[in-house]
């Protein structure tokens, strides 16, 4: 008679898992970094915010400007393109992950905190067409590390992976106005399901629900500007109607082919960079000024519209979508695509901020169609730029209605909609140019 099989033994339940020591100790220690991860937070957007007011508002008035003029972005950006050189070049991570390959990558170590920490403050500020929110996820991920480093725990490449994951899910929680968005951006992105996903997203969910609570209690208390990503005031709230829907999903595939196509200049660039990447950085940091110059020139307006991450744009042309014309929204869509095409291959900083930007100005360009509301374009505008970038068109969809505000349930449909179209046009043209 043969030997009877060995048993199987059961994989660990949820309940199994909750009730392990070393699986709440992983608990609390997210809870305990989301503390200082919040706080490192705070000070380095704190900082971006007022090194970018300086350079933007303060030191043009100081020279006798109202506001900046058209040639301001070319010394800049010279500036930004020799600061980042050497750290691109010469420091350990490189300054951070290339903007173009999105948010995702293995987590940067403690060891590349101080060339990405540079990397971003000093240049971001300058005008580089790219986002803090890449930065800050980096910020986080390696704080968290070095945490576990310290209490030398990184033996465990499971644990480090998901104290990693948390402390990456605190920082962009900040950045976004709360853990919502970021909890949701956990479950898209990490493709999982069952007990490894409950697993994954506890620690996260309490990492960034504490780094959320002390990184705006922080800022109301210290009075400094936090530069998240909102939206002060947006148009009067009108539920969508047919036209709406009609004209909608047309624009979502304009926006879908725009963005893409924005984001495909960023694979050339990197390309071209990769060789001699000193000079060519330099090259495409001023590259990136002539492109903000041509918008100002072409419109008369500040070239601050066109430069930096697009927060304060998106948050000026949400509230008065009537003051920009078509054709300077057209301009903006044109020179700032290209300028944050240029950036995403070869400077450093995060994805998603000027694409949202960018779908909103095409969503309000469009709004004079007959029968499509100003309200309804700019929601579906920003949602579906951003599903494009990300990949993640439930993280935008969220995205969007947060930022449009409490009465935004009603644009919720159509959100969603124009979602997945942008996420469906952008894999399309993928696929195409692969």
């Amino acid at each position: 008679m043969s030997a009877p099989a060995e048993a199987i033994p059961e994989a660990p339940t949820i309940h199994d898992i909750l009730r392990s020591r070393g699986y709440r100790k992983l608990l609390l220690l997210s809870v305990l970094l989301g503390v200082p991860i919040a706080l490192a937070c705070f000070f380095f957007v704190s900082a971006q915010h007022a090194l970018q007011h300086a350079i933007w508002e303060d030191l043009p008035n100081a020279v006798g400007y109202g506001q900046p003029p058209w040639w301001w972005p070319l010394p800049a950006l010279l500036l930004a393109g020799l600061l980042l050189a050497p750290i691109v070049t010469r420091a350990p991570g490189g300054g951070g992950h290339q903007p173009v390959n999105g948010l995702g990558g293995p987590p940067l170590g403690p060891d590349a905190l101080p060339g990405v920490i540079f990397a971003a403050l000093a240049t971001l500020p300058l005008g580089v067409v790219l986002g803090p929110e890449a930065p800050l996820m980096a910020l986080g991920s390696g704080l968290a590390l070095l945490a576990m480093r310290s209490a030398k725990r990184a033996e465990d490449p499971k644990a480090a992976l998901v104290v990693a994951t948390a402390g990456s899910t605190t920082a962009i929680s900040t950045i976004l106005g709360g853990p919502l968005v970021a909890a949701v951006m956990v479950v898209e992105a990490a493709g999982l399901a069952g007990p490894q996903l409950v697993l994954l997203l506890l620690p996260c969910l309490l990492a960034s629900g504490v780094g959320a609570l002390v990184f705006t209690g922080f800022g109301n208390w210290t009075g400094l500007a936090i530069g998240a990503l909102k939206l002060p005031s947006v148009p009067p709230n009108v539920g969508p109607d047919a036209g709406d829907f009609l004209w909608g999903v047309p624009i979502a595939v304009l926006i879908g082919v725009v963005v893409s196509y924005a984001h495909r200049l960023g694979y050339l660039t990197a390309d071209w960079t990769a060789r001699r990447t000193a000079v060519r950085t330099v090259v495409c940091a001023v590259a990136v000024g002539v492109c903000i110059a041509a918008y100002a020139l072409i419109t008369g307006r500040s070239p601050a519209e066109a430069a930096l991450s697009g927060q304060v744009t998106l948050g000026a042309l949400a509230a008065d979508p009537h003051s920009w014309s078509v054709g300077a929204l057209i301009a903006l869509v044109v020179c700032k695509g290209l300028a944050w095409g240029i950036s995403l291959g070869s400077l450093r900083g995060g994805p998603i901020f000027p694409s949202v930007l960018l779908g909103a100005a095409i969503g309000v360009a469009c709004a004079g169609l007959p029968g499509l509301g100003v309200t309804p374009s700019l929601a579906l505008g920003m949602a579906t730029a951003s599903a494009v970038v990300t990949r993640l068109p439930v993280t935008s969809s969220v995205l969007a209605v947060l930022l449009m505000g409490s009465d935004a349930t009603n644009q919720m449909p159509l959100i969603v909609v124009c979602a997945v179209v942008g996420f469906v046009t952008a894999q399309l043209l993928e696929k195409q140019r692969r």
